[in-house]
């Protein structure tokens, strides 16, 4: 085959899989059916990290630590929200995959639906909360009286809008389940393309519009996510896809909620205990003042940018595992994740490769603080060192979430993060004197022991027999 040949075909399956024509992957090629559900999968996570770090950068041009840092603790707390998101979207993915594996389309549309049920009964819960105890939030955080009054108007926002927040994360799971990566892409570049519109509207002011400032960010980005939430359920509704929201299946089972509360528990736990690592981590870091958090706030923030694009990788992988579970094809499920973790390391190496040489140029975008930038800088360059084993580890624990086994990484994260990551960080960054330097260490160390792990409980292949 001529490289001509080669180019134009692998353009033709990059237009396919935008286009989002295929919705079943128990059949044909391995590493094709990978393609075609991780290009969009990737796109859609890379929109998703793009809201982070537009924010950030809009942000950081107020010239004022306490904005980007009330950015970084706000999304701190707001990782709690990401975790019951994450947690009901891994059991809405697992399902809607294993009936859509199972060609039972009925059960699929109503288990997708029933999971939409369970995160607008969590957002109202969240949202009340925020709303009412944000300076309290912050203040708990260890930020300072200043940052509390000129920030909390930020985290009211984010927390008041976190409906639009869930709303995402569940409905894409919900299409991705059936094999549709190609909507939830969509859906996320809208949201992403009014945020970058209307951040530095609200922020600075425009016309009519005040300048808000950091509040401005929020309210963007609450805009650009509720839109994005209006076409996901456009598409539920009047769409073309295997998945639809009709009279018939508005009625809610109970035992049907109880199913998806089981998985979704097991998976709002993992990334519990993750996300409340973090929350540690932050605190540690506010220890040594607004400019040692400021600077992890920024690196964060890329790292997140190289990573959700990689988690899209991953849950290609998790669909995979659903979808050829429900067919009955354990091998094939098995061989999907193996191929999907190498082209994950792949794309990984090369970023820390990027990240490591250019860490200087990168970090300097968002300030220009010294303070800031250097430990910033620092922060990059330490833990993109282990970005080969996050590869392996995240698409290892997305494909035990796609089979039903929510269990397993729960167990895993909880001696990976509160047993390892934690007490590391508080020793090697306050107790041995290494400052931030040593909570960097320490997320690089934890995370590649965790990878590791749950490569070898994946090999022995329990995932295998779960029933969802």
């Amino acid at each position: 085959m001529s490289l001509f040949t080669k180019a134009t075909s692998l353009f033709s399956l990059l237009r396919r899989a935008i286009k989002g024509t295929e919705e079943n992957f128990t059949e044909g090629n391995i590493d094709r059916a990978i393609f075609l559900l991780s290009v969009p999968m990737i796109l859609e996570m890379l929109m998703e990290s793009l809201f982070a770090v537009v924010d950030v950068f809009y942000v950081s041009r107020l010239n004022d630590n306490d904005a980007v840092a009330t950015v970084g603790l706000t999304e701190s707390v707001l990782t709690l929200v990401y975790s019951i998101a994450i947690g009901v979207s891994m059991g809405a993915t697992a399902m809607v995959a294993r009936r859509v594996g199972e060609k039972n389309i009925k059960d699929a549309s109503v288990a997708g639906l029933h999971a939409i049920y369970i995160g607008i009964g969590f957002s109202v819960v969240v949202g009340s909360v925020g709303l009412i105890f944000a300076k309290d939030i912050l203040l708990l955080l260890g930020a300072s009286g200043a940052l509390v009054e000129k920030g909390s108007g930020y985290t009211r926002w984010m927390f008041g809008g976190n409906l639009s927040i869930m709303m995402l994360f569940i409905i894409n799971a919900v299409f991705r389940g059936a094999g549709n990566a190609s909507i939830a892409m969509r859906s996320l570049w809208l949201s992403n393309g009014l945020n970058i519109l209307l951040d530095p509207i609200f922020i600075f002011g425009f016309g009519a519009v005040p300048a808000f400032g950091v509040e401005g960010a929020a309210i963007a980005t609450t805009i650009g996510r509720s839109c994005g939430v209006v076409f996901q359920l456009y598409y539920l509704i009047k769409g073309k896809g295997l998945i639809k929201i009709h009279r018939d299946n508005l009625a809610v089972q109970w035992n049907l909620v109880g199913k998806l509360l089981k998985l979704g528990a097991g998976g709002t736990s993992q990334f519990l205990i993750a996300s409340a690592s973090w929350i540690f981590l932050i605190r540690i870091i506010s220890t040594f003042g607004s400019g040692a958090l400021a600077g992890y706030t920024i690196a964060i923030r890329v790292i997140v940018f190289a990573i959700l694009p990689a988690w899209g990788m991953a849950n290609a992988a998790a669909t995979l595992v659903g979808q050829n579970l429900g067919a009955g094809l354990p091998g094939r499920a098995e061989k999907s994740v193996w191929r999907a973790a190498f082209f994950n390391m792949v794309f990984l190496g090369s970023v820390s490769i990027a990240f490591f040489l250019l860490a200087e140029r990168i970090v300097v975008v968002f300030t220009s603080d010294t303070e800031v930038l250097r430990y910033g800088i620092r922060c990059l360059q330490i833990v993109c060192l282990g970005y080969i084993f996050f590869a392996y580890g995240m698409v290892i624990g997305q494909s035990f979430n796609g089979a039903g086994d929510t269990r397993t990484p729960t167990i895993l994260n909880f001696f990976g993060f509160w047993i390892l990551q934690i007490p590391l960080a508080y020793w090697l960054g306050i107790l041995s004197g290494f400052g931030p330097t040593g909570v960097y260490i320490a997320i690089c160390v934890a995370e590649s022991i965790l990878a590791i792990t749950s490569i070898m409980v994946f090999r022995q292949g329990r995932w295998k027999t779960v029933k969802v």
